[in-house]
């Protein structure tokens, strides 16, 4: 038996040590192989490693992330209050499901939130926190509305300032009850003012005969048939509208909300040719729909309290409300032959919020740009618009539709 020098079995030593070493190099790796690897850094199996070794795995793992998420961690490792690091956070960042690329304005705005001395992202879970006060509670309540994933959850809570505020919503609203209070005064009528022979005078309801007039396709949102109509309509976009707009932005709800609204009018004018439309519903439909489905296809990762409860009451108020413009569009008119307002602007909503409105609270903070289901269903929706520009042109001469009297 041959016995090896010392410095034979050192060299041996290194060569294992090496090969080992380059059998820890990871291809775009699935959550099981970075759980493997942060098993060895992991030997007490805790869930947590320190701070020193997490900045070693990044050091030597760090040119197969994506640069926006190795910056995050490196931010999460340098603003890290408790010395370790959760194996939950970690692999939430660098192994998503969709395999979806950070932003850039997520990656720079969470690494400022982190490295601020005030606001260090913990290990435990966001419900855990104390001593927090009602506006950081109204955001925390916020997130585990609209959020599914625990890390992102956590991210907004850090990041977010009320600067700018839910603005748009808001403004919506207020400017809907101000104008439903001008033609209560005007009309003298607030329980249905759809009712008064003036009510479709204006310059904002959609009217077929006016349909020239471009701006009514959108701004027929103001008009309300009576109280309970608007009543219903502010309900669903305060509860449901602000929270969306607070998580994702006055941008992006802003266009799934105007989609919303442009394709409930045009699909009024294509399906229900003689009548008017008034209301906020193809807007607030649209959100609705869209969060609604948003929690079903996330439903395990949803921590909101009664969810089944809530969800139930949303459907219930949609499906009043829906109701409630069915029977208003076939009660008998009050001024023949002009139709009641149509309810079909209802079901344009709910169509945009099934399809675009998914694909847009889906990919939070990301760039929907870079997303092929944005661009497909936002292609099918532009191949909408420009069906029903050429049919409000054409169809109604071809067709020899019989519209009513102009208001």
């Amino acid at each position: 038996m041959v016995n090896s020098s010392p410095a034979v079995a050192a060299h041996a030593e290194g060569e294992e040590i090496e090969v080992l070493e380059s059998t820890d190099v990871l291809p775009v790796a699935p959550e099981d192989q970075w759980k493997s690897l942060f098993d060895k850094y992991d030997p007490e199996n805790s869930g947590f490693i320190s701070t020193e070794r997490f900045r070693d795995l990044l050091a030597a793992h760090g040119s197969e992330l994506d640069p926006h998420k190795l910056e995050v961690l490196l931010a999460l490792a340098d603003g890290n209050a408790d010395g370790k690091i959760c194996y939950q956070d970690f692999v939430n960042l660098v192994s998503s499901e969709d395999e979806l690329e950070m932003s850039n304005k997520r990656s720079n705005s969470f690494r400022r939130a982190i490295l601020q001395g005030s606001r260090q992202l913990r290990n435990s879970a966001l419900r855990e926190e104390v001593g927090l006060g009602l506006s950081r509670r109204l955001v925390r309540h916020v997130a585990y509305e609209t959020l599914p994933r625990e890390v992102d959850r956590k991210w907004y809570f850090d990041s977010y300032t009320y600067c700018p505020p839910p603005w748009l919503m808001l403004a919506i609203t207020i400017a809907e009850v101000v104008v439903f209070m001008y033609y209560g005064f005007q009309l003298n009528r607030w329980v249905l003012q759809v009712s008064s022979p003036y009510f479709l005078k204006g310059p904002l309801p959609y009217h077929p005969q006016l349909r020239a007039q471009a701006w009514r396709y959108l701004s027929y949102i103001f008009m309300h048939a009576g109280i309970e109509h608007l009543g219903l309509n502010m309900a669903m976009q305060l509860l449901v509208g602000v929270p969306l707009e607070m998580v994702h932005g006055a941008l992006r709800i802003g266009l799934v909300y105007v989609c919303g609204v442009l394709a409930g009018s045009l699909a009024v004018s294509v399906t229900d040719m003689t009548a008017p439309v008034v209301g906020s519903s193809g807007g607030v439909y649209a959100l609705v729909s869209a969060h609604l489905a948003n929690v079903v296809m996330n439903w395990s990762g949803m921590k909101c309290q009664f969810k089944l409860f809530r969800m139930a009451m949303a459907l219930v108020c949609m499906s009043v409300e829906f109701g409630r413009a069915v029977w208003l569009r076939f009660y008998p008119p009050a001024f023949p032959p002009c139709p009641n307002p149509s309810f079909v602007a209802h079901l344009g909503g709910v169509a945009v919020g099934l399809t675009l409105g998914v694909v847009v609270l889906q990919n939070y903070e990301q760039r929907l740009q870079e997303q092929s289901l944005f661009w497909i269903f936002f292609s099918v929706y532009t191949l909408f618009i420009l069906c029903g520009i050429f049919w409000n042109i054409f169809a109604y001469s071809l067709l020899d539709v019989k519209l009513p009297p102009p208001p």
